[in-house]
């Protein structure tokens, strides 16, 4: 049985709080930031907003009280959905040539005339902190990232958390988006403490999903897919670690849910991570952790990351 780093017990399986995960990952930091203060460099991280979506607005809230609580200054800068995207790429060069900043991110979706891609090249590598430039890409690829995708990482933290052995393992990531699935198989296969896995990705043409998952240890489920994954698809012991989070509609009126069904999932794994509350708030403490990263690299100050 897994010990699980503040983990519950749901029966023989352990829950993997991504809360109390992420409460000691931005504790750790908090030393770190204060060093870098001290030192003259106060971490900071530019948000760049240009939608109206509600969602997107309240996650660039969370991000800045998050930045807030442990002592990360903050920018946020909110543009017209309808203005030219040369004010966004405009936006983004000042930010790069701002030395005070020392993280950018563009919170996505983009309006349709604003390419996604471009404003991801637009952004400086070194400031770049979730991980999505070509140069970002190609050196996690390599194996010498500078900042590791959030989502991927933050699942790294909480294997490593619930003392998952991914060495020698059969790992299955479900879903090849590059936010979450690329990097996340790749961060899996590395030559790494954390890695050193044998990994298949399925997708929406995989044939014999079933039989695949069956075979892993460790199933990284990041399909957008509300509750495909249950229970019969999976064998005893299976760590399940569910990137999902879908608002569906009930009898009650709507509820989130992941991209696995937690109540038949929990009979077979060993360890599972809930949702809410499992990878979600990994992903806004790794963003943190990017960002400390990012300002100690500038100030040429060695921190300690937890």
């Amino acid at each position: 049985m897994l010990e699980v780093w503040d983990g519950r017990r749901l029966g023989m399986t352990n829950l993997i709080d991504g809360n109390a995960v992420a409460e000691e990952i931005r504790n750790g930091l908090v030393a770190s930031i204060d060093d870098l203060t001290e030192s003259g460099t106060t971490p900071c991280l530019a948000t760049v907003l240009m939608n109206n979506d509600p969602a997107s607005q309240t996650y660039v809230s969370m991000k800045h009280q998050d930045c807030e609580e442990v002592g990360i200054a903050t920018r946020d800068v909110e543009l017209d959905p309808e203005a030219p995207a040369s004010e966004l790429f405009d936006t983004v060069d000042d930010l790069n040539a701002d030395p005070e900043v020392h993280g950018i991110l563009v919170q996505m979706p983009l309006p349709d005339h604003v390419d996604e891609r471009e404003v991801l090249r637009r952004i400086d590598p070194a400031k770049d902190v979730d991980g999505f430039h070509p140069e970002n890409v190609g050196r996690l690829v390599a194996g010498n990232p500078r900042y590791k995708p959030c989502t991927p990482h933050g699942v790294q933290k909480l294997l490593a958390a619930a003392d998952v052995e991914t060495e020698g393992a059969d790992a299955v990531v479900v879903g090849r988006s590059n936010i979450v699935g690329k990097p996340m198989a790749n961060l899996l296969i590395q030559k790494t403490d954390q890695g050193n896995a044998t990994t298949t990705v399925c997708h929406s043409r995989t044939e014999d999903l079933e039989t695949k998952l069956r075979a892993a240890d460790i199933v990284v489920a990041a399909a957008g897919v509300p509750e495909m994954i249950t229970g019969d698809m999976l064998s005893e012991d299976t760590v399940v670690i569910d990137v999902g989070i879908n608002r569906v509609e009930t009898d009650e009126g709507s509820e989130l849910v992941g991209d696995v069904d937690f109540e038949s999932a929990k009979e077979k794994a060993s360890a599972i991570t809930p949702v809410p509350g499992g990878v979600g708030p990994m992903t806004r403490a790794m963003l943190l952790w990017n960002t400390v990263k990012a300002a100690g690299d500038v100030a040429g100050v060695e921190v300690d990351l937890p």
